[in-house]
């Protein structure tokens, strides 16, 4: 079965994943820079950054800031991009900023364009390349650590993700897919679907449409939030056909068909949004995941506080009454 694929400008993985650079991991990878502080949204709307954490930034203790970027390939387009961005960032905070960009295995070396010399300005960010490191080594510790039944560790987690970015002899598509199963394993559900939805998003800049599919098909023994949009779509295509049948004419079908879509979306969103928000996800990351405006967030926020006070409230009334109706009896005797 055809599973569509949500096109987002932003990546689900880079929402997920921030919790897990930690020194710590950085460290792994190369990466010494002062400890972080914390997460902040920079907010720098002008400026578009496809395929990076976009507005996300590590706030360090020395008062700079932290980003990363992701790439494939190198592109000196990509350089001048990332630069302007910094540049923007520096402009408007005045901190110094630290920028990372992580090489996927496709890329052997240290592209000879960087450091980027633009005459008054030099353009130099750290470069880490996943092809210096062993994922079928990696791979096989994670396995043996999670039969085990040992927690893994938040740089197990990043390993975990990266494993696919990384240099191994498996096919990169079926490399993909054996992570998502390892992952499948973690016994903790948040870090376990923060996990699989990490590596889903990694996998959609390096595998093809039907590669993506049969991935899909794998995340669907999971509860993960991107499956419920799936369902949501589905559920609202299966409505619109009802409708069409009813109105009789192809037009209607197909009127039927797109209304029923847009429902589905809609409630699917909707439906992952309240799941996200009673794992305490920042508001911000619920709506870059799920594309709905603040204001519906708010009302779904709402709409759970309700529900949990009314819940609660009928847990006392039905405490109260009982001893209530106890006494009744008690007077009629």
């Amino acid at each position: 079965m055809e599973v569509e694929i949500s096109n987002k400008d932003k990546d689900i993985l880079q929402k997920y994943a921030t919790s897990l650079f930690k020194n710590e991991s950085l460290e792994f990878y190369g990466i010494k820079v002062a400890k972080i502080k914390e997460i902040i949204s920079v907010d720098l709307p002008v400026i578009k950054v496809a395929s990076s954490f976009g507005d996300e930034a590590f706030l360090l203790e020395d008062d700079s800031y932290l980003r990363f970027e992701f790439q494939t390939g190198y592109k000196k387009k990509d350089l001048v991009r990332f630069c302007g961005y910094d540049l923007r960032l520096f402009e408007r905070d005045g901190r110094k900023v630290h920028t990372v960009i992580i090489y996927t295995s496709d890329v052997k070396n240290k592209p000879k364009g960087i450091p980027l010399d633009m005459g008054a300005i030099t353009y130099n960010p750290t470069v880490v390349l996943m092809a210096e490191y062993d994922g079928d080594k990696i791979f096989a510790e994670l396995d043996a650590k999670l039969k085990a039944g040992e927690e893994l560790t938040d740089l197990d987690m990043l390993n975990l993700i990266f494993l696919p970015l990384m240099k191994n002899a498996v096919p990169r598509k079926e490399l993909a897919a054996k992570s998502v199963e390892l992952a499948q394993t973690i016994p903790d559900e948040t870090r376990r679907n923060a996990c699989i939805a990490a590596t889903f998003a990694f996998a959609k800049k390096y595998l093809n449409d039907d590669e993506i599919n049969r991935l899909l098909e794998v995340l669907k023994l999971t509860d993960l939030a991107i499956m419920f949009i799936e369902q949501g779509r589905e559920e609202g295509r299966e409505l619109g056909r009802e409708e069409g049948k009813e109105l009789g004419r192809e037009e209607g079908k197909e009127l039927g068909r797109e209304e029923g879509k847009e429902l589905g979306k809609e409630e699917g969103k909707k439906e992952i949004a309240k799941r996200m928000l009673k794992m305490n996800m920042l508001v911000d990351q619920i709506v870059e995941f799920t594309e709905l405006s603040i204001e519906e967030i708010s009302e779904l926020k709402n709409e759970i506080e309700y529900d949990e006070q009314t819940g609660k409230a009928a847990e006392l009334v039905d405490k109260d009454t009982e001893p209530a109706e106890l006494q009744a009896k008690s007077d009629d005797q």
